[in-house]
């Protein structure tokens, strides 16, 4: 068993064990992050519902919604419908360093935010995925960079980071009041826009197969969905992490360039993602009306999944 201690009153034990297989760090490393990061992740997580994606040695990583019932009773929690699986869940949510200590002795490694603070969505986000292929992240900061400009077309600004995988997440922060449906639809139009801008770069073809080597440009990441917080380490070879980016060093960096044992050192007191956020916008109504016009791309997935089956079937 590995050496334990206790911080902010909690226990943590194993700390030498690996943290996962191919992570070359060990769980230690995990906890000395987390608290080196934490004045800067935990106000990312403060009042959202929080999913945590967990490592147990020996076994696959697993996404953790539900907060376990032998948690401590000074964690806080929020009670959600989960529309995908038709109950209740009880999150927890992360508010302090304690919580944060808690939930890193669990091995929790990613951090998974909802996009509600309280009841009040935060944030229009574009999740940028390139091909699975060498040098696919340059194609993810092209594709950002007409995400950028389709939005500076309609008065719009937006921070980047790093996804800690091979893409590129962008927040635009939004105007209290903003509702659910006009933020999706609003999400659906600027991925569009920028599409048009370059669409041998760029689609926003949901089914895979349909995205021929190009970025996707997801806009579902709306409502219930997540998006793993900013600082957040991966469930990856290194332990990479999700960083802020500048604009103009966006084309300058890796992902590989983020991990757990470079970011601390990189943000040398700093918080680039609160500090590069831009205030919250109104979304613009030419926007809004144009995303309603748009389908709702996992429900026209779905239906034309449905279509190709039927024509397989009758082909066959």
């Amino acid at each position: 068993m590995g050496k334990e201690e206790t911080r902010d009153g909690v226990e943590l034990t194993n700390l030498d064990q690996p943290l996962f297989d191919g992570a070359e760090a060990t769980k230690r490393e995990l906890v000395d992050y987390l608290d080196a990061v934490g004045d800067r992740l935990v106000p990312a997580l403060t009042g959202r519902a929080l999913s945590v994606i967990r490592v147990r040695p020996g076994q696959p990583p697993f996404m953790q919604k539900n907060l376990p019932k032998y948690a401590p009773a000074w964690i806080r929690s929020v009670t959600h419908w989960a529309e995908s699986s038709h109950r209740e869940v009880t999150y927890a949510v992360c508010d302090d360093r304690k919580t944060l200590l808690w939930f890193a002795n669990q091995r929790a490694v990613e951090y998974h935010p909802s996009l509600f603070q309280g009841d009040r969505p935060t944030h229009l986000i574009l999740d940028l995925d390139p091909p699975a292929e060498d040098g696919a992240f340059g194609l993810a900061v092209q594709a950002a960079l007409l995400v950028r400009e389709a939005l500076r077309n309609d008065g719009l600004e937006g921070a980047v980071k790093t996804s800690g995988a091979k893409g590129v997440h962008v927040f635009v922060p939004v105007a209290p009041g903003t509702g659910v449906e006009d933020l999706a639809a609003a999400t659906r139009a600027v991925a569009a826009r920028a599409e048009r801008l370059d669409p041998a770069l760029a689609t926003t073809a949901f089914i895979r197969e349909d995205r021929g080597g190009k970025v996707f440009l997801d806009s579902t990441r709306a409502g219930g969905a997540t998006v793993v917080a900013a600082y957040s380490p991966r469930v990856r070879p290194g332990v990479p992490v999700s960083f802020p980016v500048q604009w103009a060093d966006l084309d300058r960096v890796t992902p590989a360039d983020f991990t757990i044992r470079t970011a601390p050192g990189l943000l040398a007191g700093a918080d680039p993602w609160a500090e590069g956020m831009p205030e919250p916008q109104a979304l613009p109504e030419d926007l809004i009306a144009e995303g309603h016009t748009i389908p709702i791309a996992r429900v026209q997935a779905m239906h034309e999944g449905k279509r190709r089956a039927a024509r397989a079937r009758k082909g066959g």
